[in-house]
């Protein structure tokens, strides 16, 4: 005949222990994986925010730039229209371009600047 188990099976007392020690093991390195992943977010989530705030910034430079220079070919072309003859038109043309010419460069220098700045880490 069989034998019939009559006791009870019990976990012996080094294998609860280990058991337990690789647990709190395994959530200790949870915790820090989370701690981790959330500085991780965070720090993300910071340079997103620094990223936004310096293209907010280029686009208001660029609009204003725009404006300045939609405000000058206007100006320019109240001066044509008030010409008297062809020196004049060819005078104004050439002070118009250089003027251009140099707002542009330095609008250029100054988004430039912007886009540096803006892709600089911030610490």
């Amino acid at each position: 005949m069989a034998k019939q188990a009559t006791g009870s099976f019990e976990i012996p007392g080094e294998m609860r222990t280990m058991a337990e020690q690789s647990v709190e093991q395994a959530r200790k390195a949870f915790d820090g994986f989370m701690t981790a992943a959330q500085k991780a977010a965070s720090s993300i989530e910071g340079q997103a925010s620094a990223a936004q705030a310096g293209a907010k910034d280029m686009r208001q430079k660029a609009m204003t730039f725009a404006e300045k220079n939609v405000a000058s070919s206007f100006e320019f072309a109240q001066k044509l229209v008030h010409a008297k003859d062809i020196e004049e038109v060819t005078r104004l043309q050439t002070e118009f371009v250089q003027r251009q010419m140099q707002a542009l460069g330095e609008q250029a220098q100054e988004l430039g600047q912007s886009a540096m700045a803006a892709a600089r880490p911030r610490s």
